[in-house]
């Protein structure tokens, strides 16, 4: 699996690449393969505030209904509509075109809270040997 080392990771399975003083936020390639093929998604309206650790969306798939999980608080700048008319972005390009939202975040220091891809990959690898 790949874990691009210019981004940071949650927990839930997020990454964030921040440019700027915006936040790109997408899902990495082990949440890309626990999902499976994605049916439906939602995701939070531009100028809508999320919080930290709360939901913002929802993915859909034949399997289960997962919630999306804030890495960051902050205000949505955009969201990636080209994602709601074609799940299928998600599997074929996670790290790219298939980012979520872009997000302002109100409290950078949360930033430090994230995982580096390599702190990340052992999550994951511990995760898979349960």
């Amino acid at each position: 699996m790949n874990f691009p080392s210019d981004r940071l990771y949650s927990e839930y399975h997020l990454w964030v690449k921040m440019e700027k003083d915006q936040a790109f936020i997408g899902i990495t390639d082990y949440a890309k393969e626990e999902l499976g093929d994605v049916d439906y998604i939602e995701l939070p309206e531009p100028d809508e505030t999320v919080l930290k650790d709360k939901p913002i969306g929802i993915f859909e798939t034949s399997k289960a209904v997962t919630d999306i999980i804030a890495p960051l608080s902050g205000i949505v700048v955009e969201k990636n509509v080209a994602l709601l008319e074609s799940p299928e972005i998600l599997s074929d390009d996670p790290y790219g075109d298939g980012w979520l939202i872009i997000l302002e975040p109100s409290n950078p220091e949360e930033l430090d809270e994230l995982m580096k891809a390599a702190d990340y990959a052992k999550l994951v690898a511990g995760e898979a040997d349960e």
